[in-house]
């Protein structure tokens, strides 16, 4: 028979359980939230304000109509004029504009005498999803970006063929191919997702079986275990990074652009960084289902606030300063700037920087944390 009193008492001891081990009853509680808030405020496939550079060579009132109804259609946000292609050129290389907007010097002539005006824009394709709104909104802009002012005389240039043409060149994924992005993207997550687990588990495994003891045991300093634990792992993620990489080219044809040295320099920040927060992660976890959960916590928004899955910059300022602190975000930089456009260390040098800050706190505070649990 089933007995109501003996059923009680066991679910009265597992809620008294739940609630004693406060790591996994904040993870059944944060976790849904942070999906909440997550898929509710931060994802946006459909980015607005995309920062454009400009380089403007007629100094018209065509060409103030036309930046002006480019940024009314809310795509675009013009945040500094450049003064040459070069300077186009390198803020698309560098990521720091998703548009480059060149008008050329005859464009008000050519308007003027209907002979066929041309509005160059160049659009950083690395991340299709992230340009494929704005380059719809640029098909209605010939048609109306000068209603204002093909009037009286040059009324006749407004009701034929549009006074404009705009060309579109999608620079580093010119056909829109999503492997393109996804491909490399896997890169930073499969490493991440590996790396920091294997360390934490590997370590919360250890305590549980008891060899952690006699590993304390021994005069061993937490910077020698720490290095001498770490090290074999960071073999493992090489080995990773280089079957992805032959995969990536023989199965999806993804684009080796070059880059190498600027691509090799983030590889072993980013695969030391996430071993070291793998490490620290054991070290405040007591069992290999609390490291399992606390990677699992940290794992969510590397996915969908890096960039990986949905543009970065169509986020909201809160998510991106979230996703800024990252590492899996700046690694990503690195990956597909080296792959597809064939950036160098100077201009990867922030996203480096950034992954470097990353492995001297998080070592830092591993060790600190190792530390402590030695006394």
């Amino acid at each position: 028979m089933l007995s109501l009193t003996r059923t009680w008492a066991i679910m009265a001891k597992e809620f008294v359980q739940l609630t004693r081990d406060r790591l996994t009853y904040a993870m059944i509680l944060l976790l849904p939230i942070l999906q909440l808030l997550l898929f509710g405020y931060a994802i946006n496939d459909d980015p607005k304000n995309l920062p454009t550079a400009v380089l403007v060579q007629d100094h018209g009132a065509f060409s103030r109509s036309i930046l002006t109804a480019m940024q009314n259609s809310g795509y675009f946000d013009v945040v500094t004029e450049a003064r040459s292609q070069g300077e186009l050129d390198r803020a698309l290389e560098r990521g720091e504009v998703q548009f480059a907007v060149i008008i050329p010097a005859d464009f008000t002539r050519r308007v003027v005498r209907g002979d066929r005006a041309q509005l160059l824009v160049e659009a950083d394709a690395s991340d299709p999803s992230a340009t494929s709104g704005a380059v719809a909104a640029l098909a209605s802009l010939p048609t109306q970006a000068l209603v204002r002012e093909l009037t009286g005389p040059l009324a006749g240039r407004a009701s034929g063929a549009p006074p404009f043409e705009v060309v579109v060149h999608r620079r580093y994924n010119p056909e829109a191919v999503t492997a393109y992005n996804i491909v490399p993207g896997l890169l930073g997550v499969i490493l991440s997702m590996t790396l920091v687990m294997m360390t934490s588990l590997g370590m919360a495994r250890e305590r549980e079986r008891g060899t952690m003891e006699s590993l304390l045991a021994t005069p061993v300093r937490p910077l020698e275990v720490m290095v001498g634990k770490l090290t074999p792992y960071v073999l493992v993620g090489l080995i990773q990074a280089v079957v992805i990489l032959i995969m990536a080219r023989l199965l999806f044809q993804v684009p080796m652009s070059g880059g190498w040295i600027a691509l090799g320099a983030g590889l072993m920040l980013f695969i030391i960084g996430s071993l070291s927060l793998g490490f620290l992660i054991s070290t405040v976890s007591k069992t290999q289902l609390q490291a399992m959960q606390m990677s699992v916590f940290y794992m969510l928004p590397s996915i969908l606030l890096s960039g990986f899955m949905f543009p970065f910059r169509g986020m909201p300022d809160w998510a991106q300063a979230i996703g800024q602190a990252i590492p899996v975000t700046h690694f990503l930089r690195v990956v597909r700037g080296s792959l597809l456009k064939g950036v160098g260390l100077e201009n990867a040098g922030p996203s480096l920087m950034a992954l470097a800050l990353f492995v001297l706190v998080i070592g830092a505070m591993a060790m600190l944390r190792y530390r402590t649990t030695l006394d």
